[in-house]
């Protein structure tokens, strides 16, 4: 079964992320990464990496947003894109998925090297105008 996605991530998405990163970084921080996402080409990533680049463990088939994205995967619906911020290798900072948790691990429970597509940007330190 093939994991369909949507061309674009969906405003909410970015609204999403935007309430995650401000847990992890400065107004001003997130605001101008949020615009650089919006403003991102699309890429595409495996799961598999997504997790490990993160750090994160998979969640479970029963988790109820995983349970949610596996039925619409099942019924052919498209799932909207990932949001992520770049970490670094130097500062052993990790990748942050700021938005779509769920759906990384939903596609990875499907076929763990299915290419998702991604808005994948560095942190910007700098406000945008």
């Amino acid at each position: 079964m093939a994991v369909k996605w949507l061309a674009q991530p969906e405003d909410h998405d970015y609204e999403a992320a935007a309430d995650y990163l401000s847990l992890i970084a400065e107004a001003d921080v997130v605001a101008a990464t949020v615009a650089a996402l919006e403003g991102a080409e699309p890429t595409f990533r495996k799961a598999k990496d997504i997790l490990r680049a993160a750090r994160l463990t998979l969640l479970t088939p029963d988790n109820i947003r995983v349970k949610g994205d596996l039925a619409k995967i099942a019924a052919k619906q498209k799932l909207s894109p990932i949001l992520l911020v770049r970490g670094h290798f130097q500062t052993n900072t990790t990748l942050q998925i700021a938005d779509g948790y769920h759906r990384v691990c939903a596609s990875y429970l499907t076929d763990e090297n299915t290419p998702i597509p991604c808005r994948l940007v560095s942190w910007q330190l700098h406000r945008t105008r």
